[in-house]
């Protein structure tokens, strides 16, 4: 049986050379897109609104706090950036079409109420703006299945967790007034690695799992599900 008490605001995820190198890759693909403003939704340690400022992208930080009034924090691994926290589950401290890009890695997957989120960050988008959505869990994922057998966390475990396919992730965003515009399988491999060890072959592993990603079929397995979404 999982492991529901498990603490899940560790900081493995920035503390893994192979996981490092995912996020510099996704902020290097919103970068190169031209994003305009950008709402890092649940932006969480904050690394990816890091990586973005780092290639001169106007990134607005927001996270939720359950219990908490709205408000603006330092980052604790980040403290030159103030994020926006707010105890709302969906509603967001901006106005309509505040933003040209919304980019969600690792969130959606986790909030109380996905359509109504969706429904928020549409209006918070302007027309014609572009919704990223990063590291949504496949359902079909063979290390999820793994985790589970293992007694490990997986996603699902937890009451507000979901897990995707293609049908069921391009049919959610596109019923909250988005077009789907393209559609990933990704990481074939455990990227989230703690050894020490992991730094100095965060190349290689990252390389190789990206090499067993293009393999034909194999990609069905992969543990996420990559979608790039415009407003209408």
């Amino acid at each position: 049986m999982a492991d529901l008490t498990r603490p899940r605001s560790v900081d493995v995820n920035i503390r893994s050379g192979p996981q490092m190198r995912e996020y510099v890759a996704i902020a290097d693909r919103v970068a190169g897109e031209s994003p305009g403003r950008v709402l890092d939704w649940g932006c969480g340690h904050g690394q990816i609104s890091r990586l973005l400022r780092d290639r001169d992208v106007d990134v607005v930080s927001f996270d939720y706090l359950e219990g908490s009034e709205p408000d603006m924090v330092a980052l604790e691994h980040f403290p030159e950036i103030e994020k926006h926290v707010s105890g709302d589950p969906v509603v967001l401290p901006f106005g309509d079409g505040q933003f040209d890009t919304v980019l969600s890695c690792g969130v959606l997957e986790h909030v109380q109420r996905p359509d109504d989120s969706l429904d928020e960050l549409h209006r918070v988008l302007r027309v014609g703006g572009r919704l990223f959505i990063y590291k949504l869990p496949n359902r079909l994922s063979y290390l999820e299945a793994i985790a589970r057998r293992a007694g490990m966390y997986y996603h699902g475990a937890l009451p507000d967790d979901r897990v995707y396919d293609r049908r069921a992730a391009t049919a959610l965003i596109g019923a909250h007034g988005f077009h789907v515009d393209a559609f990933r399988r990704t990481n074939m491999l455990p990227l989230t690695i703690e050894h020490p060890l992991a730094w100095r072959l965060s190349g290689p592993i990252w390389n190789l799992n990206r090499a067993l990603g293009r393999v034909p079929g194999v990609a069905m397995l992969a543990t996420n599900l990559e979608l790039d979404a415009t407003a209408l």
